[in-house]
């Protein structure tokens, strides 16, 4: 297995290098590209891209170059399997629908996008998916990703810049990596675009709700100490939005489903270690660089007064929403013709008693 760069901050086009022989991790170059066509890999320029979703409207709140400098951190702790615990949660569960949607059917080529350590891959197996690319803004990541018996390519590359040729992939997947997305959805349209005629993306993302205990405990302490609050905790997607986002950019047979998974820590302290740990701080351009030492510990005191337990741990929520999509095609199902019905719904409350008639006369000797 072999990494592939794609460095979006570099200011000229990206040339194609050859494919290595050997399928150990290559070192990187700047602004490099291993263009792999037979795979459907385009050559890119970064930064005509770029400029592309800046004149489109898209929002610019997350430091993209911060995130990726925290993920790096993050994954190279000696003991960042630890730290695991929530994404190895959500990608069980996302490979659990892939397992629902498979049709007894296999994906020939699939994807994960914004991969981390594979936490959804390890979870699957060859008779469903055949060949797998990875992708993630962290090379760190996929060096030290989860083994799995799924013949997969690594590539490194930003979400936000698909480096991948239209109607490429069966299936695409990703899980808790979209909500640090700056143009969410150009990024779901981007996922549309790669996925073949009848392919289906499944993902998961954070929800607005997360962490509302330490967002509400960090608001209240800056108000008394401080005198105002600044924001600490990621702007999220609600889930009201997430089915128009999908709708938008062109998935249909929409499914959209909300978990709320709660973990009890000892500490407010001990829960912005682990989000540090999982490379989840905040990244956001209006994010405040500095937090008074006196405020981190009235927010604490507020945390545990407010959601404590009685055993004194205090809970931290993690709203995930997972969402599935279908490229249109064909074959699929379609709503039938306004006014080709030949039940109404006026006769709903006679199924019953049809149904006993029914009975009886099978019961008659």
């Amino acid at each position: 297995m072999y990494i592939t760069q794609i460095n979006n901050e570099h200011k000229s086009n990206i040339k194609a290098n050859a494919v290595p022989s050997s399928k150990t991790l290559t070192p990187f170059t700047s602004g490099s590209l291993v263009c792999l066509a037979s795979f459907g890999f385009r050559i890119f320029s970064a930064s005509s891209s770029s400029s592309d979703s800046s004149q489109g409207g898209a929002m610019n709140v997350f430091d993209r170059s911060m995130k990726r400098k925290q993920k790096q951190w993050a994954s190279s702790l000696l003991d960042s399997d630890k730290y695991d615990y929530l994404r190895d949660e959500a990608g069980s569960r996302v490979a659990d629908r892939v397992y629902d949607v498979s049709r007894s059917l296999t994906f020939p080529l699939a994807l994960d996008v914004g991969c981390g350590k594979s936490h959804v891959a390890e979870h699957l197996s060859k008779e469903i998916v055949e060949r797998l690319f990875l992708t993630d803004i962290s090379d760190s990541s996929l060096r030290n990703r989860r083994k799995c018996e799924i013949p997969g390519h690594c590539v490194l590359a930003d979400e936000e810049f698909l480096p991948f040729k239209e109607n490429t992939f069966d299936l695409v997947l990703s899980s808790m990596s979209l909500h640090w997305i700056n143009d969410l959805p150009g990024a779901l349209r981007q996922i549309y675009q790669v996925l073949k005629p009848d392919g289906v993306f499944i993902g998961a993302m954070v929800g607005g709700e997360t962490l509302y205990e330490l967002r509400c405990s960090l608001q209240l302490a800056e108000l008394e100490r401080e005198g105002g609050f600044a924001p600490h905790i990621s702007p999220y997607t609600a889930v009201t939005d997430l089915g128009n986002l999908l709708g938008r950019a062109g998935f249909n047979m929409l499914t959209v489903d909300i978990d709320e998974v709660q973990v009890n820590y000892p500490g407010m302290l001990e829960v912005m270690s682990d989000l540090q740990g999982m490379g989840e701080s905040n990244c956001a351009w209006t994010r405040k660089s500095l937090l008074h030492r006196d405020t981190i510990l009235a927010a604490a005191a507020i945390y545990k007064e407010m959601y404590g337990n009685e055993d004194g741990s205090v809970p931290a929520t993690f709203q995930i929403l997972y969402m599935i999509g279908w490229k249109p095609h064909e074959s699929q199902a379609k709503p039938a013709k306004r006014g080709s019905a030949n039940v109404s719904f006026a006769n709903l409350s006679k199924i019953s008693k049809l149904q006993t008639v029914h009975q009886k006369t099978n019961e008659k000797p």
